[in-house]
């Protein structure tokens, strides 16, 4: 009875997971791929690439919603009940926020937060289960928006307690030496990445500048580089690059779920920080926790360089050359030499 319970409980944490893994999927890549070249575009087709950027930028901030909508589906509920988990994730995300009777929707809210309020709109719809009878339909989206909702409401404060807490251990790491530093900020943000927590919040919360952003990038996509090249064999061509085109984090039941994972990432992103500070490369708080998402961390760098060929072709093996071969030698180290991990360890079903 124990190891079944213990099975359900492992699986209901996977489903959760790993809907939240999709709705990141769902959420945030249309911006990164299409974000920066939209604003390269607004100087030819200034009405086209603006409503792209409005409708990516909205889509982002639907994280909360779509990672409810998909955790349900993973729990077999019905239309009704998956569509209420998904408005109590929303509203106790943090994305959404009400002053002086207006609504506004801004960012993708708190991961961590999402999956909690998440954890506690389903527990809701199972212990309600069929009790309502005929009324289900009347009652249960009520008590699942409100209560599951309400609760998130609650717990958001706290939870941004502790994610301000770890920033604050994060930004302690830019007061050692600049080799130190390099390293411990990759691994830093690359473990944030493939987990609930926000890099890019967490960069924006403690003003995340200078070499300390670069590295920060830079080991983000030395983490993305290298989970999609040892999944590649198990994973398609397009879920491959949606590991660094897109994000990491559709990695994050995975790697939760298995964390020796983070043992190859962790190593890829520390040699990647370690690099950033040998160059000096540079980045703002804003593009900290992006990777080559997008190309938000490539171009932050190269505002902060001299223009010309010189600086294209360094950013080029930088965030191309270099985190392709640390990828491919992580592989061979970690799956082909040490049989440490393997590429089933980073299937993923989308």
């Amino acid at each position: 009875m124990t190891q079944t319970k213990t099975t359900g409980l492992k699986q209901a944490t996977m489903n959760i997971l790993n809907g939240i893994g999709m709705g990141v999927i769902a959420s945030l890549v249309p911006a990164a791929i299409l974000g920066q070249l939209m604003k390269a575009l607004l100087g030819v087709a200034p009405a086209f690439a603006q409503t792209v950027i409005n409708i990516t930028t909205f889509t982002q901030s639907l994280l909360a919603a779509m990672a409810g909508f998909c955790a349900a589906y993973l729990f077999q509920l019905n239309m009704v009940q998956m569509s209420s988990v998904a408005a109590a994730a929303m509203i106790g995300s943090g994305a959404v926020t009400f002053k002086n009777g207006l609504m506004t929707v801004a960012g993708t809210g708190d991961v961590i937060n999402i999956g909690l309020t998440i954890t506690v709109a389903i527990f809701l719809v199972k212990l309600i289960g069929k009790r309502l009878g005929s009324y289900t339909a009347l009652l249960l989206p009520i008590i699942i928006v409100v209560g599951g909702g309400g609760i998130g409401l609650l717990l958001l404060p706290y939870v941004k307690t502790v994610t301000t807490l770890i920033g604050t251990i994060v930004m302690a790491f830019t007061k050692l030496q600049p080799l130190l530093m390099g390293i411990l900020i990759g691994m830093s943000f690359a473990a944030m990445i493939v987990s609930p927590l926000s890099a890019a919040g967490i960069a924006i919360a403690i003003g995340l500048t200078g070499v300390a952003s670069g590295a920060a990038n830079l080991g983000i996509a030395g983490a993305g580089y290298t989970l999609g090249i040892m999944s590649s064999s198990v994973n398609g061509m397009g879920t491959t690059l949606a590991h660094f085109i897109g994000t990491p984090k559709i990695q994050m039941a995975n790697m939760l779920e298995k964390p020796k994972l983070f043992v190859p990432v962790l190593c890829a992103s520390g040699l990647s920080g370690l690099l950033a500070a040998i160059v000096n490369l540079q980045g703002t708080p804003s593009s900290a926790g992006f990777g080559f998402s997008g190309l938000i961390g490539p171009l932050a760098a190269y505002a902060k360089m001299t223009p010309g060929w010189g600086s294209i072709i360094l950013l080029t093996v930088l965030y191309v050359v270099y985190p392709v071969a640390l990828g491919f030698f992580m592989r061979w180290l970690f799956i082909d030499r040490l049989h440490f991990v393997s590429a089933e360890d980073l299937r993923l079903d989308v």
